[in-house]
């Protein structure tokens, strides 16, 4: 991923208002950032429990979204596997990510859902920049068939928050 600007990652939301992408809390530091290993930028407000944002490139540019969670976690605890990288996490590493729908359907209060890193780190938890707490599973995919399956989910998810 090619290394992105405040303002750049700022003006990619779609799926929330010019102000509210004012507002948001985009990490400080982005020169920091990993940026040849990440297949997306994703972080968790520092200041909220429930938000997280993923900005991806679609079609050479910056997509941004904005994602909910719930505070917690209800029941018993679970391993659970991340919709995008198929990674393995204990309790707590993988959450029902919610994204609001871009346009008329999210302002409607449509959404959509996908299960992901807790932390939204799966660029590095694929490539094992990360390890998580259960490792990796066995794969026959080589890394960057692996990689290319994680871009390919993120990307369907995106479709479907675009609709």
């Amino acid at each position: 991923m090619e290394p992105l600007t405040e303002q750049q990652i700022r003006a990619s939301f779609v799926n929330c208002s010019k102000g509210e992408a004012k507002r948001l809390n985009v990490p400080r530091d982005l020169s920091a950032q990993p940026w040849e290993h990440l297949d997306f930028l994703g972080w968790r407000d520092p200041q909220s429990r429930v938000r997280g944002y993923v900005v991806a490139e679609v079609d050479g540019a910056p997509y941004g979204i904005v994602l909910r969670t719930t505070d917690g976690s209800a029941g018993m605890p679970r391993k659970n596997l991340c919709a995008l990288c198929l990674t393995p996490h204990g309790s707590g590493g993988v959450t029902l990510m919610v994204a609001p729908r871009s346009g008329k359907a999210g302002q409607k209060g449509d959404s959509v859902g996908t299960y992901i890193c807790a932390d939204l780190q799966c660029s590095l938890y694929v490539r094992g920049k990360r390890v998580s707490d259960q490792g990796r599973l066995p794969e026959s995919l080589t890394p960057e068939q692996q990689v290319e399956r994680l871009t390919d989910n993120l990307a369907a998810f995106l479709r479907r928050v675009r609709g």
